[in-house]
């Protein structure tokens, strides 16, 4: 198991943080302030547990170009004070970004919750039911 180091728990306290006043920006009908705030928090937050270095090559890798792009594109036009247009360009890009990442949530998201209707519901087509 991986030791957490203290820079780590750092990030994901801000990363936490940063969702929180995300959700919470929404919920208050797109206040740009939290929204922008949140999204600085999360950033930073990111850079915290993966570092400087991991987080740069993690956004500019050439096949992850235009998701970078849409979400830091959205992350401005948030800070610019457009929070409907950019929240919309952000979550194109987290999709752009982190669509690799989604049947492996789906997966453990499905191991987890023992629902037969919600079990069909996140079996992905390709993966393998095994009854054992």
């Amino acid at each position: 198991m991986m030791a957490v180091t203290d820079f780590q728990k750092v990030g994901i306290g801000l990363s936490g943080f940063g969702i929180f006043f995300v959700l919470f920006g929404i919920m208050l009908y797109f206040d740009s302030v939290l929204l922008g705030f949140g999204n600085i928090l999360f950033l930073t937050g990111l850079v915290f547990i993966i570092g400087p270095r991991k987080t740069g090559q993690f956004f500019f890798q050439r096949q992850k170009f235009r998701g970078s792009f849409f979400f830091l594109g959205g992350v401005s036009l948030v800070l610019l004070r457009w929070p409907i247009i950019g929240m919309l360009v952000e979550s194109y890009g987290f999709f752009l970004l982190f669509r690799s990442f989604f049947p492996m949530v789906f997966g453990f998201m499905s191991s987890i919750i023992n629902n037969p209707f919600l079990n069909v519901l996140f079996n992905l087509p390709g993966s393998s039911t095994s009854m054992v």
